[in-house]
């Protein structure tokens, strides 16, 4: 199964933060465990939106659960820092107020 897993999974530094990814691609396993676990998109949606095949979804979701801790605590820290970014740097998009 590792073997399986390395085919389709890399991690290399300086690209997309050294997180693991799916191989040939900058879509992590962080990108494809958000869409399938908290979007709720299936592995058919994810690969055929993405071009990638059947067996990197599963293989990053595979991945995923092996390292559940660490990529779910990465989650956590992107979403903190997101947060934070928007307190210090507001939109520049104007906001739009509608009446109904």
């Amino acid at each position: 199964m590792k073997d399986v897993i390395t085919k389709h999974i890399e991690m290399i530094p300086g690209i997309c933060s050294g997180k693991p990814k799916i191989a040939g691609h900058r879509i992590t396993v962080q990108n494809i465990v958000i869409w399938h676990e908290r979007i709720g998109r299936s592995a058919d949606e994810i690969a055929t939106e993405f071009n990638l095949e059947l067996s990197d979804i599963h293989a990053a979701l595979a991945y995923y659960y092996d390292h559940r801790n660490e990529i779910d605590r990465s989650i956590l820290e992107d979403e903190l820092l997101i947060s934070e970014l928007r307190m210090t740097m507001p939109s520049k998009v104007p906001e739009i107020i509608c009446d109904k």
